[in-house]
Order: C-alpha cells, then structure tokens, then sequence
C-alpha cells in the first residue's frame, strides 16, 4: 500500500488516495504456492518468477499486430509443414528487445544458468546494434524452417545465445501468435513443431476430452497432435512409447523409444486449473531427473 502524503505548502490540499497494488497474475500465485510445496525448486521457481516478470513489462508495451498473410500462402505452408510467422512479421522494436535480452541475461547469471564472461559477452553484444540485427534475424530464420530449411543458427561461441534469444523474443512472438491463433485454422496441421513460429514443443496438455494438445516454448501457441506419436521423430508406434506419471497423476511423460526424446504434460481431466507453462514446467523438474535417469533427452 502506498501512504498518502500531505502537502504542507498547500493547507487546503486534500490527501491523495491511497492506491491499492496490482492483484498478482494467477502464473505467480501457483508459483509462489508450489514454493511453499517444494522448497528443493525454490532457486528454479524464483529464477521463473523473474523471467515471467520481465517478460510481462515487456509484452504490456507491444501492441497486438494484425498480420494478415494470405490465405493461399498459408494453406500451401500448412500443407508443407511450414510455419505462417515471418521474421517481419514479429512486432519488433529493437529498444524493448535489447531491454528484455539484457534482463534475460542478467536473471540467468543471477541464477547461474550462465557463466560471467557469457553474460558479459552478451550484454556487449545487445547494445551493438549493427552486429544484434543480423544475428537475431539469422536465429530465427535457421531455427523456424519458414523458408522450408532449417539449420544451426550463429553463436558466436556462445552456447547459451539461443536460450537468451527465445526467452528474449517470446514476449514479441507471443503477441504475433495471439494475433493469429483465432484466424488460422490448424485442424489439418499435423506436425509436431509449432504451426505459427516453427519451435519445438516445450510441454503438452492432456485436454478433459483426452486429446494432447501441444505447447510451443518460444510463442506459447497450442496444437493439438496424437496423443501417441513422438513430436519429435513422428514414432507412432505404440509398443515404442513409453509412459509414466507423477505420483499424484497431474502430471506425465512420454518418451520415446526410437529416438530417446521425452514430453512432459499436463493432465487437464481431473485438474483443478488448465495448464500454465510457466508454472507446469517448473513443477515437473522432478520428471526431468526421472526421465534423465532412464537414458531420454529433452
């Protein structure tokens, strides 16, 4: 609560409301509550926390974009596998995104997710801005496939770069996707990676009606995909799929036998909330040793 304060020069003057603080968002109040569950993940949810926080000061300053690809063009990158969002399509302003690559870095180190002289490296590099544009521009492109290929983005010899470009970028391709999401029609997408900005799921969702619903970890979209094939090498052999829950059920794993990726996800048909990525995916740290432990890979 923020005290009122009187002006003494001006008797007459009456006190200035006291303004009540913002309600906190539903992500941090589950992240602050599986703190007090779990005090073993309370570096990681702390670090979430953080990143959410930047990201959100960041997002409140982009406007929602109407892009407006043509429908011909998107129905024949649909057919290809292809993703519908160009690099210029993404509402990028280079001072927001130079601010939220710095904060990304910064809470990284923080929370030694990063080296000092990575992070150092970095925060040069995000205030030059003739080198940043080029590199931004050819991670995503390399790492989307919308041009049809994919390939390994420039590093600079910085293996943590990528990690810092998508958490950097996700407020700004997050608004490119919620522009899209209710004009595209994903009912004949059938690919594991995502349909707008071309990632790799991050996490799933088992919907109440049973069908797995795919969570990008760059943009944040949802896809629905078989519930039994690996988004990873399209597996569909059941035999080949191995499954395991978390104690209480919320939560599952799927792994795949063919090419030793796993899947975490949320169990939706008897939760008490829908999915929350950014909650859910610290949640299930634990899944991750387990999987980790019998030979699968993110």
């Amino acid at each position: 609560m923020i005290p009122c304060v009187t002006d003494h020069g001006s008797e007459h003057r009456p006190e200035r409301a006291s303004r009540s603080p913002r309600p906190e968002s539903r992500d941090l109040q589950e992240l602050r509550q599986l703190k007090n569950q779990h005090p073993e993940l309370v570096s990681a949810i702390d670090m979430q926390i953080e990143l959410i926080d930047a990201q959100k000061r960041v997002q409140a300053r982009i406007p929602l974009p109407w892009i407006q690809p043509d429908p011909t063009w998107v129905a024949s990158q649909q057919a290809e596998g292809r993703p519908i969002v160009r690099f210029g399509d993404i509402p990028l302003e280079w001072t927001n995104f130079r601010l939220s690559m710095r904060q990304t870095a910064d809470i990284l180190f923080r929370y030694d997710a990063i080296d000092r002289e990575e992070h150092d490296r970095i925060l040069t590099l995000a205030r030059q801005g003739d080198q940043l544009g080029p590199l931004v521009t050819d991670w995503y492109e390399a790492t989307s496939g919308v041009n049809g290929r994919r390939q390994p983005a420039q590093t600079l010899d910085m293996p943590s770069l990528p990690q810092v470009f998508a958490l950097a970028m996700r407020p700004f391709l997050a608004r490119s996707a919620e522009s899209l999401m209710p004009r595209v029609e994903l009912s004949r997408w059938q690919f594991g990676h995502c349909p707008f900005c071309g990632a790799e799921p991050d996490f799933a969702t088992v919907t109440s009606s049973g069908e797995r619903r795919l969570i990008c970890g760059r943009c944040t979209a949802h896809w629905t995909f078989g519930a039994y094939t690996c988004p990873f090498c399209r597996n569909d052999a059941r035999e080949r799929i191995t499954s395991f829950a978390s104690r209480d059920g919320r939560y599952r794993v799927y792994a795949c036998d063919a090419c030793q990726r796993y899947l975490k996800a949320y169990d939706a048909r008897n939760a008490p909330r829908p999915v929350m990525l950014s909650v859910d995916s610290i949640a299930t740290l634990p899944l991750d040793a387990a999987a980790m432990q019998r030979g699968y890979v993110s």
